[in-house]
């Protein structure tokens, strides 16, 4: 008779594991229940990393501040998106001419919140994903 596993000891046993021998599991439980798993295979795989059973929480650590509106003041938004950019005057007008448009991608919280705000305060509509 088959001792039942429980799903905290399966994942206890997971991280006797290696990579691939994680991949495989997945990869033959996918063909065995017609599911995919592409999520549980980057939880699973962080899992022994996270440490003593905790569900590893990934917390969004790069954003992209987007211009959604110019506003009044184009001339203002202009001289920000520079400020932000580093952009030259003609780079810096097309794109606030294309808006809504991203204007900084793959920055911090800090520096995306910083963005948007100057954005705000030069007129434009901005947010940040």
């Amino acid at each position: 008779m088959a001792t039942k596993l429980t799903p905290k000891d399966f994942v206890e046993a997971l991280k006797d594991w290696s990579i691939l021998d994680v991949v495989e599991a997945v990869k033959a439980i996918e063909d065995e229940f017609g599911i995919k798993a592409a999520a549980a295979v980057a939880t699973v795989a962080a899992a022994p990393a996270a440490g003593a059973g905790a569900e590893p929480v990934e917390e969004q650590t790069e954003f992209t501040v987007n211009l959604t509106a110019v506003g009044d003041s184009k001339i203002n938004v202009i001289k920000a998106v520079r400020e932000l950019t580093q952009l030259g005057l003609k780079e810096a007008k097309d794109l606030v001419d294309a808006a809504p448009k991203p204007v900084l991608e793959n920055v911090s919280k800090a520096d995306a919140e910083k963005a948007v705000a100057r954005l705000k305060e030069a007129g434009a509509t901005a947010d940040m994903k």
